[in-house]
């Protein structure tokens, strides 16, 4: 059934076009690379998988509550609109929610297929080239996966939000090579990294969502490290002045990221008073916790590669994540990647057990 027919709104246009900038660059050199780089896209090839047989569609997922979120979780948790309301309108507002969170994941990941693809285009190093050339298999792949689990298991998805708008314009439209690095590798890839994160370890244990988002994240945790390498290097020859404007795209972007998680279609959705519900989440002591973890593996990384003058430092103070900085971006990422495994391993007991079972069973009849 075509995904117009469970929009929330149906988006006008419905094909979308985002003015893209720069030059396709070939290069005749291809012998030598880095060989973090290279090591990178070896990982990237051996780590490819399915998602239609990695993850067990057959779970049962309850729509009105698809990720198994407790109730705390809910952005409008004890809210005088969430007092309000019964539980009919509790299942509701949760299923609203959780459905806007996965759509804007759904449509981060077609941009950021979109963004590794025009990486291979633009990058002028081979390495680079290989590497993205397989993100950009995994980034169809994590399209696949969320779009599945939005049409089969919850029925219902919103549009792109404005903020996520905004910022791939920006990223798409810059004609500099790094720029879809920055944009996407570490900012977009970057909070989505974070923000899966929190959502799988709060879903419900063995639930489908927890799956497809660590799944996802053994993924992300790659591509992160692949915009790392690639850009650290590159801009510790960046001029002031060419710093500089890299510097005042990350303020604005990483605002936009901020502001994005917000909601508001979601309460305009549900007839909500959309500035009540705006001000509440403001000013929400468990949201102000989540939007900033949100920066938990930016901050650090943006410290790393060198965009780390007075603007984005004190953006980020501002922000309240500027300490994040010094968080161990290799044991978080690493920690994203194990988390997968450990999944696969379970789901591998578990099934040699059934087996056990049915042999028995066989046995005795």
């Amino acid at each position: 059934m075509s995904t117009r027919t469970k929009y929330t709104e149906v988006p006008e246009p419905y094909l979308r076009e985002f003015p893209s900038a720069g030059d396709a660059r070939f290069t005749w050199e291809y012998d030598e690379g880095r060989a973090r780089l290279l090591a990178l896209y070896q990982k990237g090839k051996d780590k490819q998988w399915d998602a239609q047989s990695r993850i067990d569609w057959a779970q049962d997922v309850d729509p009105m509550n698809p990720i198994g979120l407790p109730d705390e979780f809910h952005p409008l948790y004890g809210s005088p609109m969430w007092e309000a309301a019964d539980d009919a309108r509790h299942a509701e507002m949760r299923r609203h929610f959780q459905s806007w969170q996965f759509s804007q994941f759904l449509h981060g990941e077609q941009g950021a297929m979109v963004c590794a693809a025009k990486i291979v285009e633009v990058v002028p190093d081979m390495d680079a080239k290989f590497y993205a050339a397989t993100q950009t298999m995994d980034e169809a792949r994590h399209v696949e996966a969320f779009s599945r689990f939005l049409h089969e298991k919850v029925g219902l998805v919103y549009p792109i939000n404005t903020n996520l708008t905004s910022l791939l314009d920006d990223t798409l439209r810059d004609s500099r090579w790094d720029m879809p690095y920055l944009g996407m590798q570490v900012l977009i890839e970057g909070l989505a990294l974070a923000a899966f994160g929190v959502l799988r370890d709060m879903a419900a244990p063995n639930s489908l969502a927890k799956q497809v988002l660590a799944y996802v994240m053994q993924d992300e945790a790659r591509h992160v490290a692949f915009g790392r390498i690639s850009l650290k290097d590159y801009y510790a020859a960046l001029t002031d002045a060419e710093r500089d404007e890299r510097e005042e795209f990350v303020v604005q972007a990483c605002y936009l990221m901020r502001d994005r998680f917000r909601g508001e279609e979601v309460f305009d959705t549900l007839g909500l008073d959309v500035q009540a519900c705006a001000e509440w989440v403001d000013t929400s002591p468990l949201m102000i916790q989540f939007r900033s973890h949100l920066f938990s593996r930016i901050a650090p990384i943006v410290k790393d590669i060198g965009l780390w003058g007075t603007k984005v430092q004190k953006a980020f103070s501002d922000m309240g994540v500027l300490d994040l900085a010094a968080s161990d971006i290799d044991a978080l990422m690493k920690s994203d990647e194990d988390q997968a495994d450990a999944l696969d391993k379970a789901h591998a007991e578990m099934a040699e057990r059934a087996r056990e079972v049915d042999d028995v069973i066989a046995a005795a009849g």
